[in-house]
């Protein structure tokens, strides 16, 4: 049985996903606002076997929202992040929470997810961004992940990720067109100089940047949301880091996930102090957890090529769909749009574009 609510979690259900004997729970819903196509909750239990049973659980339900449903649907999101977690989370050797269930109906926004509590660690707000230890921690990780799926995903038993040439690119790709005046006029003013330009360059030519870059750069699963407010940091110098949200995984370049995660999640000036060393400390994951054939220097340039793909769709269409009385929704598209122009910019966006275009 699939919840359709947390008033459906009940004692029994615990029980029965957790193989323990619940004898009672309460819940309380977290990461309002932060995540849209999911009602997230922590579930404290008690529990006839405290040794054997953990004390609390997080509960993920589909959104409260009709229309947040009908778009996971429509993109196959919540099938999947379920398909992720029962088919594939396994082959990854870090980076991911224990997860006791998974379950959808297919074709349906039906799914529940039961997964550990990790309120433990420590969750970065996009504005404030990761700090260096926690970007080098974030950048193995996501390398640690890559490794294990680098060069096999074009295989037909994984066709049901979609790529990310395909369709949802296309979609993507003509929305840019029709919010582009909306988010020129809404954010324009905080955007670097030749911000605007390119950004008018890049609206209606995603999926050509993204295709560019997918016919020269080795393909792997990506995540394509890959930014801290979807990361839980251990301790400062642990190294820990736990990856969330795997609804919209992609397959690609693993540049596109770097280049979102630097380019969008750093504070400017930071990211410009320690770029090269983040690059290299992926790079060196890479070579350590066994994928060859892919030198230093072919990431650096396909890293700044990906700075023209995910971060300024994220950037564009955040901005272009919002409601711009919301204060703190506003100011962080800002932040957001100025940090991954700015960081387009830094790897000579506009000639790259110019490039691909043939302007």
């Amino acid at each position: 049985m699939i919840p359709k609510s947390i008033d459906e979690v009940t004692d029994s259900w615990l029980s029965e996903v957790l193989g323990a004997t619940v004898t009672a729970h309460s819940a309380e819903q977290i990461g309002q606002g932060v995540g849209l196509m999911g009602d997230i909750f922590r579930v404290a239990l008690d529990t006839t076997d405290p040794e054997g049973a953990p004390a609390s659980v997080v509960v993920k339900l589909p959104s409260s929202f009709e229309e947040n449903r009908a778009q996971g649907v429509a993109l196959g999101m919540f099938e999947a992040e379920v398909r992720f977690y029962r088919e594939l989370a396994a082959q990854a050797p870090v980076g991911l929470p224990t997860v006791y269930s998974a379950d959808i109906q297919p074709g349906t926004a039906d799914f529940v997810i039961v997964m550990e509590d990790l309120s433990q660690l420590s969750l970065v707000g996009q504005s404030d961004g990761m700090s260096f230890d926690q970007a080098v921690a974030a950048v193995r990780v996501l390398a640690g992940i890559h490794a294990v799926w680098w060069n096999r995903v074009q295989t037909p038993e994984l066709e049901w990720i979609l790529s990310m040439i395909g369709p949802r690119i296309e979609y993507v790709d003509q929305l840019l067109i029709d919010i582009l005046p909306t988010f020129s006029e809404g954010f324009g003013h905080c955007l670097p100089h030749d911000g605007l330009k390119l950004f008018e360059m890049f609206a209606g030519n995603y999926l050509k940047f993204n295709q560019t870059l997918a016919e020269r750069s080795p393909w792997t699963l990506a995540h394509q949301d890959y930014r801290v407010e979807n990361l839980m940091f251990g301790p400062e110098g642990s190294g820990q880091v736990i990856v969330l949200d795997w609804q919209g995984i992609g397959r690609g370049p693993g540049a596109y996930d770097l280049s979102y995660l630097l380019g969008g999640s750093m504070a400017i000036e930071l990211r410009r102090a320690h770029e090269q060393e983040l690059i290299r400390a992926y790079h060196d994951q890479l070579l350590i957890s066994g994928v060859t054939g892919y030198s230093l220097t072919a990431l650096q340039d396909d890293y700044g090529f990906a700075h023209l793909m995910g971060g300024l769709a994220t950037a564009m269409v955040t901005g272009g769909t919002m409601d711009l009385s919301n204060a703190r929704g506003l100011a962080l598209v800002e932040t957001m749009a100025e940090r991954h122009i700015t960081a387009a910019l830094d790897h000579d966006g506009i000639a790259r574009a110019k490039h691909v275009l043939g302007r």
